[in-house]
């Protein structure tokens, strides 16, 4: 509005200028005239008429010219006063900014910085002073990269460029980024209604530490619980870790081996164990029942037998993180009772022999049936080994393949985009776009192959917290708000005020595949997030206006690579709903589906 004024105030300035000229020129000619005008006929009377006359006209213009010269005076003092009190605002905004603790940045319609303050320069300390009024936010985040300011740019620059590129360009709700330095910072970018983007880059280190130390004290209550859990079963137990070192055992295992009581000292590596087992308890046999498992095998189970007549049961079984777990169970009194009860066999069954050849065919018959079981169960085991192997083997090869893959496409993705930021003919420009577009489809497939894959493999673990529903709401809906807009759709998400306990970013990821599959399979109507609460416990439902779904495909949509053949061939890869299933078996949270064709389907 200042400057709105300062434009007034000079245009009119410039205009009585213009006037003030044009009066001094037309009095100039006037007195001119006065001096050199001759009575063609020589009459006095008539030159002294026109003196008089002209006189009148010479006065006339001389007043207007001191009126303009006044309004003139006048219109130069409204400038000055309305320069005056846009500087005092501009000042005062800059002291506004400097005060707050956010670091603050203001981008203009062209991204490049027009406003900043001292808290923005103190986030990038090593390239603080080459930071300007007028730099462009890409020169801003290749200084970055350069400075290896931030974990991501040291990690995978190209990638962190490219992403924080978008989420700056999207402006749209807040990001997170760990700084090499230690520090956390939250980046929150909305956009002016001139085309610019302001920025808030606010500490969250502490908040980050505090969490930090919450998981590692539930970390050490839960190994409590489970040392505790450790000591209270009458097993003897050991845990090596994937590097061979001892990580947890029991006091049942030093009873058991009469263990000194400095267990680590004995036996603190898989390998110092085998050399204990060989050593003090050669009477048991070779060391092959406790040795590491071979790749493939999952759990193998041996017996042995002591000199004093004690026998021991003795299972190896995979850790989830390669590591082994051994149990020793003192099986004795099994079989003592096995054994008792073998000699009572025998002599039933010489009783019956003696007594009926029936009763003999019909045991032996039974035998027969026993051992055909046996040899079906231990089939099945084997099958059962070959099967979690083979899927084992699956899970890696999709994690290796597109972990991969993503880094030469990662490069083919800023390739093209390089492409697209120059002047290229509109078919040039529509097949860049195509190609972008290409690679985003092989770049989501990857990423949600590899999703996949970890959740099948258990990497993931879910983090399980309490935290306010409507966060979560509301960042769905700014993030699918343009694209259901986009789409035409009107996209409804009802606020909430509880709060629950769950994994925020597994259940996010649940929420996003089931908005998303609303948006692309619905092209008319509208998409609406909603919630009904019953006791403790919450439904969370999406609902759209698509085609439906039939009730014979209800639990195929939950298998990978399953989409419903609609005669359109942009739909998606098939994967989400699978990454739902396994999310939210992982959460222990039911999924459920209604759907009537034609009407729509609710999640």
């Amino acid at each position: 509005m200042t400057k709105a004024i300062i434009s007034a105030a000079g245009h009119r300035s410039d205009s009585l200028e213009y006037e003030v000229d044009k009066l001094r020129r037309i009095n100039a000619a006037l007195i001119n005239r006065v001096e050199r005008a001759t009575d063609l006929q020589g009459n006095a009377f008539s030159l002294f008429e026109t003196a008089i006359a002209l006189e009148t006209k010479v006065r006339e213009r001389t007043n207007e010219l001191e009126r303009i010269l006044g309004e003139l005076a006048a219109a130069s003092a409204s400038a000055l006063q309305a320069k005056s009190v846009a500087e005092d605002a501009q000042q005062r905004l800059r002291d506004a900014i400097d005060t707050i603790n956010e670091g603050f940045a203001l981008f203009d319609q062209d991204d490049r910085l027009a406003l900043f303050n001292q808290t923005y320069l103190g986030l990038w300390p090593s390239i603080a002073e080459r930071i300007h009024v007028g730099m462009g936010f890409a020169e801003i985040a290749h200084m970055i990269v350069e400075d290896g300011t931030t974990l991501g740019v040291m990690i995978a620059p190209d990638r962190w460029v490219s992403e924080r590129s978008r989420q700056h360009a999207v402006a749209v709700g807040g990001h997170v980024h760990a700084l090499a330095d230690g520090r956390w910072i939250q980046i929150n970018e909305r956009r002016t209604s001139d085309g610019g983007i302001v920025c808030l880059y606010t500490d969250i280190t502490e908040v980050k530490a505090e969490d930090a130390r919450q998981r590692a004290q539930e970390l050490a209550e839960k190994s409590m619980l489970l040392q505790a859990a450790l000591d209270n079963i009458p097993q003897a137990v050991c845990v090596f870790g994937p590097n061979g070192d001892l990580v947890a055992w029991n006091g049942s295992l030093r009873a058991l081996f009469e263990l000194p009581a400095d267990v680590e000292d004995s036996i603190a590596t898989h390998r110092r164990f085998l050399r204990f087992w060989s050593t003090r308890k050669a009477e048991i046999g070779d060391t092959d029942c406790v040795r590491w498992l071979r790749e493939g095998e999952s759990e193998c189970i041996a017996q042995r037998s002591w000199a004093d007549g004690r026998s021991l049961e003795i299972r190896r079984a995979r850790m989830p993180d390669g590591g082994l777990m051994i149990t020793f169970s003192d099986i004795s009194a099994s079989r003592r009772a096995a054994a008792v009860l073998q000699e009572a066999n025998d002599t039933l069954e010489r009783r019956v022999t003696e007594r009926t050849a029936e009763m003999a065919a019909v045991n032996s018959k039974l035998q027969r049936e026993i051992t055909e079981r046996l040899n079906i169960e231990g089939a099945l085991r084997e099958a059962k080994g070959l099967a979690e192997q083979a899927n084992l083997s699956k899970t890696r090869f999709l994690a290796a393949a597109s972990h991969d893959l993503l880094q030469p496409l990662n490069a083919a993705r800023l390739f093209v985009s390089a492409l697209e930021d120059r002047k290229l003919a509109p078919a040039s420009r529509s097949l860049v776009g195509q190609t972008s577009s290409a690679l985003e489809s092989v770049e989501y497939l990857l990423e949600a192959l590899m999703e996949i894959s970890k959740l099948d493999a258990g990497a993931v673990v879910p983090e399980l917290r309490e935290f306010p529903v409507g966060d979560l709401l509301r960042n769905i809906k700014a993030e699918f708000l343009p694209v259901a807009r986009a789409e035409g759709l009107e996209l409804r998400v009802s606020d909430c005020g509880t709060w629950v306990r769950s994994d925020a970013r597994l259940l996010r990821r649940v929420l996003q595949n089931f908005v998303s599959n609303a948006i692309k399979y619905t092209k008319t109507g509208s998409v609406s997030v909603d919630w009904t609460i019953r006791g403790n416990v919450i439904r969370l439902s999406v609902t759209d206006t698509g085609p439906g779904i039939p009730a014979e495909h209800h639990a195929a949509v939950f298998q990978e690579f399953f989409r419903l053949e609609d005669g359109e061939a942009h739909r998606g890869m098939g994967l989400g709903l699978a990454i739902v299933h396994r999310a939210s078996r992982m959460l222990d949270h039911p999924v459920h589906l209604e759907s009537k064709l034609g009407v729509g389907s609710t999640f």
